[in-house]
């Protein structure tokens, strides 16, 4: 359920000076689900993290926690405070860093969230780079979903995205600079194959989230896909297909890096995804995250051999 805004007649009341300690007990209990794991974690006792939620709620003026059985849950205005919260304290920390790096302190670091594909890619590529031309540089990288990547982002909890789209749309808040695009196959054991030939195959799919262009694709070209098997693998599903198992789609990406013997590739044409580096907030970037965003971009350009910008297989 989508947080509830804060009603307008209450607006009066966050005229607070903001506590980053009591965010972070809200912070923390929204990701916890309990008093008892959040002071365990924030090294408190359970009454003083009642009290700062208290103090809280008081200085809002909204309840953001109700009883729910044994335990507490929070209201639709401890959601959306505890969801600004989590950005906030993301926002102070990368603050931190690029003073001290400003300061002198420290070289700066650079925490990187990517697909698979692109981390086995471009992004390791750069961080390859970044070693060696700033070695003091701290590099960090995980292995994320676009979803969540960008949700990361933007609450501070990384610096630096690379995600795919099937639009061109930019959430707001966050910048992109466009990698490549990348094209999308058909996978089986026969080439030259089109979705609508391919209609009353048994398909092999990645999980709920990760199917979803695949079932769009199907869609348009008229049929519902029958997923018998599935897993996230890209190895895991040409080997499905080698086996004779059934057919499905992967980025070339994916496919350049992972080839089975027996598996027939067929580039659709109209499918393909866009591969960007993504950063949050208004320019200029941290010089570290800014080196490494250039990083990735020659590594990309390296990856489909020029300006072109289209990643082939060829």
């Amino acid at each position: 359920m989508r947080p509830m805004p804060i009603p307008a007649q209450n607006v009066r009341y966050l005229r607070w000076v903001l506590d980053l300690f009591r965010l972070t007990v809200l912070s923390t209990l929204a990701r916890t689900g309990s008093v008892t794991a959040t002071a365990r974690e924030l090294g408190y006792a359970q009454p003083s993290i009642s009290h700062h939620l208290s103090r809280l709620e008081a200085e809002v003026g909204l309840p953001l926690t109700q009883r729910a059985g044994r335990g507490i849950r929070l209201t639709p205005a401890g959601e959306l405070l505890a969801h600004r919260a989590a950005e906030i304290l993301g926002r102070v920390e990368a603050a931190e860093d690029e003073l001290a790096a400003l300061g002198g302190l420290r070289s700066g670091r650079v925490r990187v969230a990517g697909f698979q594909s692109a981390l086995s890619s471009v992004v390791t590529t750069a961080a390859g780079s970044m070693r060696t031309s700033a070695p003091a540089i701290e590099l960090t990288l995980q292995d994320l979903h676009p979803d969540l990547a960008l949700q990361q982002l933007r609450e501070g909890l990384i610096d630096v995205a690379v995600v795919f789209r099937y639009d061109d749309e930019v959430p707001d808040g966050l910048r992109f600079t466009h990698l490549f695009d990348d094209s999308m196959h058909l996978l089986s054991t026969e080439g030259g194959r089109t979705l609508e030939e391919s209609a009353d195959a048994p398909w092999i799919a990645g999980c709920e989230n990760c199917r979803r262009e695949l079932v769009s694709a199907c869609a348009a070209a008229g049929f519902t896909p029958r997923i018998m098997y599935t897993s996230d693998d890209p190895v895991v599903q040409q080997s499905m297909v080698a086996a004779g198992l059934g057919v499905t789609t992967m980025p070339g990406l994916s496919v350049a890096q992972h080839r089975v013997p027996g598996v027939e590739t067929t580039e659709l044409e109209d499918l393909r995804r866009r591969v960007h580096v993504a950063t949050y907030g208004e320019p200029p970037d941290p010089p570290a995250t800014a080196a490494f965003v250039r990083a990735v971009v020659e590594a990309s350009r390296a990856l489909v051999g020029g300006p072109s910008g289209r990643l082939s297989l060829s």
